[in-house]
């Protein structure tokens, strides 16, 4: 079968992982993504390791984990003939990706003012630490910095203890699923209108946009979300709960469950103990 984006070209000027993450997405779907890599070492994410590939020195698995279905090109865009052939690929390609430091690719003539005014119809996202405008436009972003910054470190961990971060870089991979979406209608826009658009999304905004139930939360309170481990602010029982060979996951969203969880097996039952015709109790979960 033909694949959703089949025909569509990407030149992908990104690196680590945000930005690849995207572009594998829609390489996926069907794109032909043209990753650039620099002539010397290439994305920095090939010596993120161990583990490497055996017998392939550059081929990590964090690498791997977010540049499938791509064609690697190494070009340096510091020299006129790396200049050139990026202008040439992008004069052919439907969507341009970069991760630079906002205005970083404009030495080099590759920045959305520059293509978008040679070719209209050119869909250009920009993925950045905190935006391409705003006071903090400058500074370089990190999946540990986004996650800080955007409160999600404040809700991670437990009570007691520090803030943590997410185990895998998750600020990242959001920020490449919401690049990834707004491609997407961008590209269905250009098809209803010919023209193209303009993305700019940072790792920052999407870390914050998907503190979900918690930001609303604040908003509606006014109280600052406090760490709960594994439990949640609006249901009970939700959580993992130590037991002798392990631990369980108990996870009960409505009263109805709660009820058929309190008369089930999960509950020891006592020696001796009949249980006939139980009374479920009555229980506001997201009270507790």
């Amino acid at each position: 079968m033909p694949m959703a984006l089949e025909g569509v070209v990407i030149l992908d000027l990104t690196r680590i992982l945000a930005g690849p993450t995207a572009t594998q997405l829609l390489g996926d779907l069907g794109a032909t993504v043209i990753k650039i890599e620099h002539p010397e070492g290439g994305d920095d994410t090939r010596s993120w390791g161990p583990p490497f590939v055996p017998g392939a020195g550059d081929l990590s698995a964090y690498f791997m984990a977010a540049n499938r279905n791509k064609q690697s090109v190494a070009v340096d865009m510091a020299t006129p003939d790396g200049q050139r052939i990026l202008r040439q690929l992008a004069a052919r390609a439907d969507v341009v990706m970069e991760n630079f430091k906002p205005g970083g690719l404009r030495k080099y003539g590759l920045d959305r003012e520059t293509l978008c005014a040679a070719h209209p119809e050119l869909v250009y996202c920009s993925i950045s630490g905190f935006g391409q405008t705003g006071p903090n436009r400058e500074k370089p972003g990190y999946d540990l910095m986004a996650q800080g910054f955007g409160g999600i470190m404040s809700l991670t961990g437990d009570a007691a203890g520090m803030p943590a971060k997410v185990g895998v870089g998750i600020a990242d991979v959001m920020t490449g699923m919401y690049a990834a979406i707004g491609v997407l209608a961008a590209l269905r826009h250009r098809e209803r209108t010919g023209e193209g658009q303009h993305i700019d999304i940072s790792l920052v905004d999407a870390t914050m946009a998907w503190l979900i139930n918690e930001g609303c939360n604040y908003l509606l309170s006014g109280k600052d979300p406090v760490r709960r481990g594994n439990g949640h602010p609006n249901i009970v029982p939700y959580d993992a709960f130590q037991v002798s060979d392990g631990h369980v996951i108990i996870a009960v969203g409505n009263d109805a469950q709660f009820a058929r969880f309190a008369m089930s097996s999960a509950f020891p039952r006592w020696p001796g103990r009949r249980i006939t015709q139980p009374t479920p109790p009555v229980c506001k979960t997201a009270r507790h």
